[in-house]
């Protein structure tokens, strides 16, 4: 896979914009665990999320510390927030914003205005995603895929760097709206979080019930993550671990001559195309933020369950043999080892 030529970026200049991202990245992280505890593979996968211009899903218990998480590393990056509760009576203007009548007072003349939403952002916490119902979830689609939102038949360009940061609860499912299918799968990550040990909550104990206040500093902004996201599209790849990532991707669709009896057994629908995408880039990032200049077998491996647990359909049998997509997606893996001596 190709890599931009020495001609069309200096190779100093090219090793210069290396070192600062990762210097950034390290920055980055050390300023988000003055305030967040544990949760590295989290951080890491957000972060890759958003050195790649996509989108993360996070799944977590309550008072798991999404939101506190979400908010310090918008901090950090110095970049737009904001933050949307969403509830079931949420509209899709309350998202996009909406058209209001002015008038001026001097001439009577009335106008249409248009008062963008709080999707006109940099970071857009969607907090609690599946609380509201899928007419209101899909004002998220086109500015998720496209940068654009239309209301009225008029389109409005949001500015980059544009990334949804979507929170849900993996219980009280009771009034809640499962994401449809079209938009999970314009998530790069379905992150989950899990408890943290039990070092790390008194940890948490020494943070928040003292007198102790973090002050969170800003290391980076908007025109400096948007040349990251281009230096992550220049990180090379071979076509081996490429075409790694594209059997992975097309082992998990039953109807796939590759893929395994398990697959046919346990899966509806596979991963689309956008999954093989999303994971070639994320590996990409992961590669430069792990100090390497290429992409390995290891980076694809790390990075395919969360970018995959949200996009393959389990069916009935899955369900009586209580087995999960994370389930499914390990055995994958033990069954598709990496090419030996490569």
């Amino acid at each position: 896979m190709s890599l931009l030529t020495a001609s069309q970026v200096d190779t100093s200049e090219l090793k210069g914009m290396v070192d600062r991202f990762q210097q950034a990245e390290g920055q980055i992280v050390a300023e988000v665990h003055k305030v967040i505890v544990g949760l590295e593979d989290v951080i890491e996968q957000v972060l890759i999320a958003l050195f790649v211009g996509g989108h993360c899903l996070i799944t977590g218990m309550p008072g798991s510390a999404k939101t506190l998480m979400v908010r310090t590393i918008a901090q950090t990056l110095g970049l737009v927030f904001k933050r949307i509760q969403f509830t079931p009576d949420l509209m899709p203007s309350d998202i996009t914003g909406t058209d209001i009548i002015e008038e001026d007072v001097t001439t009577g003349h009335r106008t249409w205005t248009f008062v963008p939403g709080p999707i006109f952002t940099n970071i857009l916490l969607a907090d609690e995603i599946n609380r509201t119902p899928p007419k209101t979830q899909s004002a998220l689609l086109e500015a998720m895929q496209e940068l654009s939102c239309t209301v009225r038949g008029n389109h409005y360009t949001i500015k980059p760097p544009f990334f949804v940061l979507a929170t849900q609860n993996p219980i009280e499912l009771e009034g809640t709206y499962p994401l449809p299918e079209a938009q999970l799968d314009r998530f790069l990550f379905n992150t989950m979080l899990d408890y943290l040990s039990a070092d790390e909550e008194m940890q948490v104990l020494d943070l928040t019930t003292t007198t102790k206040s973090a002050e969170v500093q800003a290391v980076t902004n908007a025109e400096e993550i948007i040349s990251f996201q281009r230096l992550v599209r220049m990180v090379p790849i071979a076509d081996s671990v490429a075409r790694y990532a594209v059997s992975l991707t097309r082992a998990t669709r039953p109807s796939d001559p590759s893929a395994p009896d398990f697959i046919r057994k346990y899966v509806n629908f596979g991963t689309s195309v956008r999954a093989a995408q999303f994971l070639v880039l994320a590996s990409k990032a992961r590669a430069l933020m792990k100090r390497r200049y290429h992409v390995t077998y290891e980076d694809v491996r790390a990075l395919a369950i969360p970018i995959m647990r949200h996009r393959i359909l389990l069916n009935f049998f899955a369900e009586s043999d209580r087995l999960k997509a994370d389930d499914i997606l390990k055995q994958l893996l033990d069954h598709m080892q990496p090419p030996r001596g490569e």
